[in-house]
């Protein structure tokens, strides 16, 4: 018996989303993307008065570089900072910083 030929086509077929998601990572373009995700977690894994002190984020190299303007903060986040790294990795769901470095 023949097959019809739509039942080919299905399961050939990919999403819109896991297209693009291989097409950006094919690319090189998903890193940025990744990265500018994983800054937007920041006030949500290290707290909103966390936050409120940190007035710069950057990513060079898998290392973010975080500039704050409190010092006790600063010694606080040092202590944290391998956990606020699994989490910050985690809710962008891979690996993107292995390193946190604390400026102010």
């Amino acid at each position: 018996m023949i097959q019809p030929e739509h039942t080919y086509r299905m399961s050939n077929t990919q999403t819109i989303g896991d297209a693009l998601s291989a097409f950006l990572r094919e690319s090189g373009l998903d890193k940025p993307i990744y990265e500018h995700q994983l800054m937007g977690y920041w006030p949500e894994v290290v707290g909103e008065m966390a936050s409120r002190l940190t007035y710069k984020l950057e990513i060079r190299d898998g290392v973010l570089y975080v500039r704050l303007r409190s010092a006790a903060l600063k010694a606080h986040l040092f202590e944290l900072r391998y956990e606020v790294v699994k989490k910050l990795n985690e809710k962008v769901g891979t690996t993107v910083i292995h390193d946190i470095r604390l400026l102010g």
